[in-house]
């Protein structure tokens, strides 16, 4: 069978049926950037960063969303498809409060520009994201500033109405990652796009809160949003990757044995993410595997085990505590026989350990007395 052949900067490259152009550049090392692209889900070419020249084309093509063909002549950095660009970036910059520091220095009013934003995020940082934000690494790359002056103000305040997660209109760039990740990867089917031209703008549940929403507060579209329009509430300000160490590990809320990034800030987990390519959640979190990290620095949490000694709970060793449970058991099993006991495994065990405690209990205790807790 004859390989079909794609030419992309000179070089010929074998492609799969239905494989677009970004993807057959992607498998080869060659570097287009993306910000609406999200793997999984259907390509839109909504933001126009990813065009690309294709020889006898009248317009520039989005290589998320053009698939490859036989005999495609590409050029993914053609004097052309830098233009386009550098355009849509001052565009996207010029339009909202992306306050990333991109030029400082080059403008003497820049400083007020600044600090306007500063005032608007209640805080003294540039910007929530800054580090962590695509539309910043594209802003560098292609050396375009923001120009003060042009940022528009924005109609929609900040929702802060959830504990959990900063909606910030101001700061959006309407990619539709975030729909998509609600819609398409996690299927929660909790915010869509609404209204049109200037007023457009994320919204959920007829443009409510998410806590009046079906948002179950999965954090997938935080995890997916290439700006700082998404935040998590509890990381906003505290958490920067260039001071965080990333430590990977295992969930510990289930047995199902999602990957976790735990982004470590002095000694303390200040935001975690999903591994993307960590089986099996492939990325995806629920609620309790992403927000649910700082009970553990809980100061009501137990660190010894306690017995009750005269009417008051007494700490104890770990050696007590296990020969005081072992031996009620036995005799409460003497005396009432070993129906009169029940065991209930923890959600966040392993299947290891719950399979040890049923054999526990049936083969042990001689009973069926056994059951498996959902609730954490």
């Amino acid at each position: 069978m004859t390989k079909q052949l794609i030419n992309i900067n000179g070089r010929m490259l074998s492609f799969e049926k239905k494989q677009t152009i970004l993807e057959v550049a992607e498998k080869n090392g060659i570097y287009i950037p993306t910000l609406c692209h999200l793997k999984g889900a259907t390509p839109t070419g909504a933001c126009r960063i990813c065009v690309v020249e294709l020889e006898g084309a009248r317009t520039l093509l989005g290589a998320c969303s053009t698939p490859a063909a036989s005999n495609m002549v590409v050029n993914t950095e053609s004097p052309k498809v830098i233009k386009a660009r550098r355009l849509t970036l001052e565009l996207m910059l010029s339009s909202g409060n992306h306050n990333c520091a991109i030029g400082a220095g080059e403008r003497t009013d820049w400083t007020q520009f600044q600090l306007k934003a500063n005032k608007d995020d209640g805080s003294e940082d540039i910007c929530p994201v800054w580090g962590d934000c695509k539309l910043q690494e594209l802003a560098y790359a292609y050396q375009v500033a923001v120009t003060p002056g042009q940022d528009s103000a924005c109609a929609y305040p900040m929702e802060l109405e959830n504990p959990l997660i900063v909606r910030d209109a101001s700061r959006c760039i309407l990619c539709g990652r975030c729909v998509q990740a609600c819609n398409e990867i996690q299927v929660n089917k909790a915010i869509s796009f609404g209204y049109r031209g200037k007023e457009a703008k994320i919204i959920a549940a007829g443009d409510r809160p998410l806590i009046e929403s079906d948002c179950v507060f999965c954090g997938e579209c935080v995890q997916v949003c290439p700006v700082g329009a998404l935040v998590e509430k509890k990381a906003r300000f505290k958490w920067r990757p260039w001071k965080a160490e990333k430590v990977r590990t295992t969930c510990p809320y289930c047995g199902v044995g999602c990957q976790l990034w735990l982004h470590v800030q002095d000694g303390r987990i200040v935001k975690v993410t999903g591994v993307d390519d960590g089986a099996p959640n492939q990325g995806r979190l629920c609620v309790k595997g992403r927000f649910g990290y700082d009970f553990i620095y809980s100061e009501d949490r137990l660190k010894t085990p306690l017995i009750r000694k005269n009417g008051e709970l007494q700490e104890a060793s770990w050696d007590e505590a296990l020969d005081l449970v072992a031996e009620k058991f036995k005799q409460i099993i003497s005396q009432s026989g070993p129906d009169a006991v029940a065991g209930v495994a923890c959600a966040r065990s392993i299947s290891e350990d719950s399979y040890n405690m049923q054999k526990l209990f049936r083969a042990v205790f001689k009973t069926n007395n056994i059951d498996h807790c959902a609730r954490t």
